[in-house]
């Protein structure tokens, strides 16, 4: 937590917007004045005023209770997305990397055949068969990222399973299942932790996109892509605060956890450690006293040489 307020600023403020969408998910029948369904057609693409402090949408329903429970959308299904998707992603990229051999390279060459597909195609076609709802959401993109994403998992097992604990306790007798439980998984623990706060932003910013075209969540069920599509694109002009509001929350939502995530990403993945943060001032000053000890050698060969 202190370096992360020392050396990375906006991933601070992103920690504090991912807190804020946590706590209005979690509190949203609280918070909203409203339920996202209740309708009053007295006030139907009324502006923003005291009694619904940001407008009324086409139907008279209250936009800032309707966002508020976009947000509870969204926490699900990032959170849970994102998990399926590290869960999908160790299962795929940890057996690819520790097994290796014919088992590798076909997974590999599996994995590379779905990379090669427009990933918006895939979405596309998979929801137009298991059909809307926010579970299949959260099946589709979390396993297809997982899938997706499963290389980098598998680049750090690879670099695991040759250190000599893992070639030990493989000696030992320990089976394959184990060591990946006890001795791959809890290495790899950073990664995994840095690709589930990227996953959580990509997400929601795609369950955003397939819901505005149509093929997310469906209504009335508050979605801010949904909320951005259909009555949103017909009444923008007459109510702008149809799309201004819930693209200001998603812009401000996926901003917030991917600087979260790439500071925590800068701080803790082992391959961006060199030269960031505490550990490049650390290494300074020990590089600084090997440059000055191999000038001393230099200089003292050329005097012996002269």
């Amino acid at each position: 937590m202190k370096r992360l307020v020392k050396e990375k600023p906006l991933g601070l403020l992103g920690g504090g917007i991912v807190l804020v969408l946590l706590f209005t998910g979690v509190f949203a029948d609280l918070l909203a004045p409203y339920g996202y369904a209740y309708s009053d057609l007295s006030i139907r693409l009324s502006a923003p005023s005291a009694q619904n402090l940001l407008g009324a949408d086409n139907l008279g329903r209250d936009m800032l209770s309707r966002i508020i429970y976009g947000a509870r959308i969204s926490v699900v299904v990032g959170l849970v997305g994102a998990a399926i998707d590290v869960i999908v992603g160790f299962l795929v990229g940890g057996v690819s990397g520790y097994f290796g051999g014919k088992s590798d390279t076909i997974i590999q060459r599996l994995v590379e055949a779905v990379q090669c597909l427009p990933s918006l195609v895939i979405y596309l076609t998979i929801m137009a068969v298991v059909g809307q709802g926010v579970e299949s959401v959260i099946l589709v993109l979390g396993i297809s990222g997982g899938v997706l994403g499963s290389r980098t998992i598998r680049s750090a097992v690879l670099g695991i399973k040759g250190n000599v604990y893992v070639e030990s306790a493989h000696i030992s007798g320990m089976r394959s299942r184990q060591i990946l439980w006890m001795h791959i998984l809890p290495n790899i623990m950073p990664v995994l932790i840095v690709e589930f706060t990227l996953a959580v932003g990509r997400i929601i910013m795609t369950e955003a996109m397939l819901s505005f075209l149509g093929f997310g969540i469906a209504p009335p069920t508050p979605s801010w892509g949904g909320m951005l599509s259909g009555a949103g694109r017909q009444y923008m002009l007459q109510a702008p605060w149809m799309v201004l509001w819930p693209g200001i929350a998603l812009t401000i939502t996926v901003y917030g956890v991917n600087v979260f995530g790439d500071a925590l990403r800068d701080l803790w993945d082992p391959r961006l450690r060199g030269g960031l943060g505490r550990y490049g001032r650390k290494l300074k000053q020990p590089l600084m006293a090997a440059q000055e000890v191999m000038a001393g050698q230099m200089a003292a060969q050329e005097v012996t040489e002269g």
